[in-house]
Order: structure tokens, then sequence, then C-alpha cells
């Protein structure tokens, strides 16, 4: 589906990214990790066109994708959910919805309500203003408004950020959940030992490199991984 070829990336004045390769096949998880500074988010922003490439590669269905603004990127099916959620606070929870469906025409009524099952709390808090929900509850919002833009693989940036362990274990199902529905998922997590358990694919990156890669579970057992990355 997605297919990153010897990408290149500058930000800040320094390259972020380096030549880097990978794949997302159609109905995968695939995660990078890495710590900080590893290039990590620039790779989503820029597949999302929110950052230009110096140079490389990333097409979708065979299509080729740098050099598209955002919103025909969204349009082709590709949604981020942002580091840090930034939902709109002053917006209630349904208002924040319907943005994320701001290029579509027909009727959201089936998937409001498909998010709501995915989400049930939001549910419980539609007419609640946004700035007002818990870290946890806007990371649903975040990942709900995402899915209203009729999205065929989402990318997910750093959801368990500032989440406490029993609410990352939630967002986790959820996004195994989402997964069961049929969506490609495309994610970037510090949280190493809960991205691997859930990936198909792994890429670890360091310094703008991808400098190892397997399945979920072959680098859940890497000592390497198991040490930089793991705690082991």
């Amino acid at each position: 589906m997605l297919k990153v070829q010897e990408l290149q990336v500058n930000y800040g004045g320094i390259r972020a990214v380096k030549n880097i390769s990978f794949e997302v096949p159609d109905g995968s998880i695939v995660t990078l990790v890495g710590a900080n500074g590893a290039g990590k988010s620039t790779t989503l922003r820029t597949i999302a066109g929110q950052v230009k490439a110096q140079a490389g590669s990333i097409t979708y269905n065979g299509e080729e994708l740098l050099g598209k603004p955002s919103d025909e990127i969204v349009k082709r099916g590709i949604t981020l959910v942002p580091e840090g959620r930034r939902v709109f606070p002053d917006m209630t929870v349904l208002e924040n919805m319907k943005i994320g469906a701001y290029l579509r025409h027909d009727k959201l009524d089936d998937d409001i309500e498909w998010c709501y099952e995915l989400f049930p709390r939001l549910k419980e808090r539609h007419w609640q203003l946004a700035g007002t929900l818990s870290g946890g509850e806007q990371q649903m919002l975040a990942m709900g408004r995402a899915l209203m833009s009729n999205a065929s693989m989402l990318m997910l940036d750093e959801p368990s950020m500032g989440l406490s362990p029993l609410l990352v274990q939630e967002i986790f199902d959820i996004i195994q959940n989402i997964h069961k529905e049929g969506m490609t998922i495309l994610l970037v997590e510090q949280n190493a030992q809960m991205a691997l358990s859930v990936a198909d694919r792994a890429y670890v990156l360091e310094t703008g490199r991808v400098v190892m890669d397997g399945t979920g579970a072959e680098l859940l057992t890497n000592e390497r991984v198991r040490s930089a990355y793991l705690g082991g």
C-alpha cells in the first residue's frame, strides 16, 4: 500500500531523515521505533505532506505523493493523528469529529455512530468541550476525528504520550480494534514494548536512518533492541 524509498528530509536546518526505505502492506500494522530525534515524526509529517522532502519517493497504491498538498493526501486515504492530539479545545466532541470529515460531501451519521462504537466515552461526552476532556479522552477524540476522513491508512504519532499505563493499554486495545476493522496503521511510538507487541513489522530508526527491521515479535526478543529500548 505505502512504499517509502530513499527518503531524505531536512528539518530545522539538519538532515533529519537520511535515505530511509520501508513499506506498509495493506491491512498491516507497521511501527517505527527509536529515541527522540530519530526522525520518526518527521517521516510521518513528510508522508502527510506537511514537510517537504529533499529526495526520495513516497508512493501510495502506486501513486507518487511527494509534492502533493496535505488535503490531496487525505483525499487519497492517508490521515495523520498528530503528536499532542491537537483537538480544538473550544469546540464540542461532535464538532471536532465533524471537522475530520471536512473534505467529505456525503452523510456522516453512520461513521459518527461507528466511531462512537469504537470510543463509547466520546458518545457519553459528545456535547462536552474537547478542552475539558482528559488526556486519554483527547487521544480517543483525535483518533476518532481522523477516522471521519474515510481513511484507509491511519498514521499515529506517539498516541501513548503523557498517558497513565492503564490508559496506554486502553489506547493500544483500541488501535488493535481499529486494525481488526480493516484499517492499515503506521505507528510511531516511544513505548517500544507496546508498539512491537502489536506490530506486524517494525523498523528501528537511529539519527535518521533505519538500522534494523523485522517482525514485531523478532525485535521484541532482539538483545540490541531490548537493551536500547526495552530496558532489558
